[in-house]
């Protein structure tokens, strides 16, 4: 069982920064990706940013040039450095790691959220 550590996140004013941190436990090879989901109230949960094991980092188009994704040298940990926030980027924010089980099935697991507030 991969279970997902998060934190940072809070209030802040609009155009301050924000940093969220996600370490998986145990520190696994198989995880495939590590991201940040949010969820606004009323409006689904959607990716914010995503990275694979290549090193491929995929960002959603509202946040592009703003948010900047790192993982740590262990692989198993994340980092969201958000600047220029918006009232519209509040919301809970999810880590989200997609690990290969050992019949090389996909399963996801998921970080309990933090909440993000931007004032405006």
């Amino acid at each position: 069982q991969v279970q997902l550590v998060e934190s940072g996140g809070g209030l802040v004013q609009a155009g301050g920064s924000l940093r969220l941190s996600c370490a998986a436990s145990p520190n696994i090879s198989s995880i495939y990706a590590m991201g940040w989901y949010r969820q606004a109230p009323g409006k689904e949960r959607e990716l914010v940013a995503d990275i694979t094991r290549r090193d491929e980092i995929l960002y959603t188009d509202s946040v592009k040039g703003r948010f900047f994704l790192s993982r740590g040298n262990a692989k198993n940990t994340v980092a969201l450095v958000m600047n220029s926030l918006k009232p519209e980027d509040t919301a809970v924010y999810f880590c989200k790691a997609d690990v290969i089980g050992e019949s090389g099935n996909m399963h996801d697991y998921w970080g309990q959220g933090t909440q993000v507030t931007v004032s405006s």
